[in-house]
């Protein structure tokens, strides 16, 4: 009986601990993961919100680069964090969409993290060198159809989500291109159509912003359904005289690890809120081409599944037809 009560009181001191700890939170330092490379776009976006974010925390917020495996090694770094929000991510498409549907990380769902909010959306475009004989993707794709494989377009590995807005350009369309392959990276991208490597690039107008501010590349089209206040000049594909609707692109989201209170997801959800609702964020978001998007917790949780079933569906379709391979 006395150990039954002694083992009933440690239950309860923990307990109790545990949710004056909640309470408190954040009480320690929050690490940031963001999966990819130092530098890059989604780097740049979530370093300038946490960094936003952190002023009206009590304790720093520190974003860390873990780079690696299409973002698995960042991912494999969130799932095996404590559930106490002190370690959290900024996660993008292929975290959602490429890992699980390739089986990258064997036992990775959906299910191993809560959705704290999406910051941002950006949209793949096709942009070309300032000197390119294309004036709008309806001249690229006749132009395709006329001599099929002639023109070379780069993207950001076999199989990855540039991959994918091609492959389905091709597919609605007829239009036949010659794909050239780059290591995940838009520095590589962005050589290649200097130097004359590939005609066109698949990626967002963000990546290539100083090529086409310098007036060395023009983007052609982007895909979606929206303006693009930071690129003007670039229609949306649902406004070209191609009669296409194809929306594809990356997004940034943060989570955190599966099991995480509801009151600290509450807390960064409202945090980082505040951060994306000032004048500073939103102008900066402007001025580097990135659309804004914020979806909190619960309605972020609903579109991930949505946006993951409909793409799921998609690139089955493409598996099926022979011209994508899993």
């Amino acid at each position: 009986m006395k150990l039954q009560k002694t083992l009933l009181g440690m239950a309860c001191m923990s307990t109790l601990a545990a949710g004056a700890a909640q309470a408190d939170y954040p009480n320690r330092d929050i690490r940031v993961i963001v999966p990819a490379a130092a530098g890059g776009g989604t780097d740049a976006i979530v370093r300038k919100i946490t960094n936003l974010a952190e002023e009206s925390m009590p304790v720093s917020m520190y974003v860390e680069n873990v780079a690696g495996g299409m973002t698995a090694t960042g991912l494999l770094q969130l799932m095996d964090a404590r559930p106490d929000g002190q370690t959290i991510a900024a996660i993008t498409y292929d975290s959602i969409i490429t890992i699980p549907w390739k089986d990258m990380l064997p036992g990775f769902g959906m299910d191993r993290m809560r959705m704290i909010a999406r910051i941002t959306q950006e949209a793949d475009a096709i942009t070309v060198a300032e000197d390119a004989p294309y004036q709008s993707l309806g001249d690229m794709i006749a132009a395709a159809k006329e001599n099929p494989g002639s023109i070379r377009i780069g993207i950001q590995n076999m199989g990855a989500r540039t991959h994918l807005t091609l492959l389905q350009l091709q597919d609605q369309t007829g239009a036949e291109f010659k794909i050239v392959s780059y290591d995940n990276s838009a520095a590589t991208q962005k050589e290649a159509l200097l130097n004359g490597e590939v005609d066109a690039v698949v990626t967002s107008l963000g990546d290539l912003a100083p090529l086409i501010e310098s007036g060395q590349a023009r983007g052609l089209v982007e895909f979606s359904d929206t303006q693009n206040e930071g690129f003007p000049n670039v229609p949306p594909v649902t406004e070209t005289d191609t009669g296409l609707d194809l929306q594809m692109g990356s997004f940034i989201t943060l989570v955190a690890p599966a099991r995480t209170p509801d009151d600290v997801i509450d807390k960064l959800e409202t945090t980082y809120h505040e951060a994306y609702e000032t004048d500073e964020f939103q102008q900066w978001l402007t001025q580097i081409g990135v659309t804004p998007a914020w979806l909190g917790s619960e309605d972020v949780t609903e579109w991930s599944r949505d946006t993951q079933q409909q793409l799921f569906n998609t690139m089955d379709n493409l598996v099926e037809k022979g011209v994508l391979e899993k």
